[in-house]
């Protein structure tokens, strides 16, 4: 398993190397997050709505707000459906939301699909199979948009299948389905540099998953996202959001070379006996060094 890990990611530095895409690779200051614009990653079940709220802000408020949503992880029904374009007007109270949809990857490689991304300043993907997200979009002149967005200063969301996508390493990507760890599809959009992202964590038992992923390649970051639950990221900052807790894991961590946060005379949950930590609604963690953020009356 490990060495099928190793062998996977060592062929996607390959074939990033080698692809034509019109993907433009610049130099960060971030390590992991976005330089401008947020994420909000989501970890699917129904969405709370002080999450809608921080979406609906982050875009630039009900009445500014163009909105793009991806329905291409539900299938190809969802190209023709509205329901989740109801749902985000109803939860967000945005007039202003269009349907993006294909499985055709030139389709997504033209001037006039992105038409609606150039003024979008926010986007949300539709939960379902992260895998069709994969196959239309990535490496395109749509997955070039989507960055477009972030560079805008905008925001990118995505629940359930659309949490795992903006990671960097596709995880459950596999078409046979998500009980298969590492698959036929292993990478992401990439908005969350160097990471991979599991969702339904603890709803759906899944909170060791994510451990041998992280001992074998100690430059990812792994997030388990649990259901109603998210996390916002700016640059290299992190916050939860959210009813449950989301899991970090890190190579140190899981080696019990993590860095111990002390409150009072206990140790919180972020000091972690085991090969990850949790984090729950407001606290915060610093991409960068590794480390989470303490709160100021700490």
């Amino acid at each position: 398993m490990k060495k099928k890990i190793l062998f996977i990611l060592l062929s996607i530095c390959v074939f990033n190397v080698f692809a034509i895409t019109p993907i433009k690779i610049k130099k960060s200051t971030t390590k992991h997050g976005p330089e401008k614009g947020s994420l909000i990653i989501i970890g699917g079940g129904l969405i709370p709505t002080a999450i809608w709220n921080k979406f609906t802000e982050l875009a630039g408020g009900v009445d500014k707000a163009n909105i793009v949503v991806v329905t291409t992880a539900a299938g190809d029904s969802a190209g023709t459906e509205t329901a989740t374009i109801d749902l985000v007007k109803a939860q967000t109270k945005i007039k202003n939301v269009t349907l993006l949809h294909t499985s055709d990857l030139k389709e997504a490689n033209s001037e006039k699909f992105i038409e609606s991304l150039k003024a979008a300043t926010g986007v949300f993907f539709e939960g379902g199979r992260q895998w069709r997200i994969a196959d239309s979009y990535l490496n395109t002149l749509t997955h070039q948009a989507f960055l477009d967005v972030l560079e805008r200063g905008g925001v990118i969301a995505g629940t359930s299948a659309g949490a795992s996508i903006q990671g960097s390493f596709l995880w459950r990507g596999d078409t046979s389905g998500p009980q298969v760890l590492v698959g036929d599809h292993t990478q992401g959009l990439g908005f969350l540099r160097n990471s991979v992202i599991d969702q339904h964590l603890l709803r759906r038992n899944r909170q060791f998953d994510l451990v041998t992923i992280i001992e074998t390649n100690p430059q990812l970051i792994g997030i388990g996202l649990d259901e109603s639950t998210a996390i916002l990221v700016q640059k290299d900052t992190l916050e939860v959001l959210g009813k449950s807790y989301i899991a970090i894991y890190d190579y140190k961590t899981i080696l019990g070379e993590g860095p111990k946060h002390v409150v009072g005379d206990k140790e919180d949950n972020t000091a972690a006996n085991g090969p990850f930590f949790f984090l729950h609604e407001g606290q915060k963690y610093d991409l960068s060094s590794r480390t989470v953020i303490k709160e100021r009356n700490q």
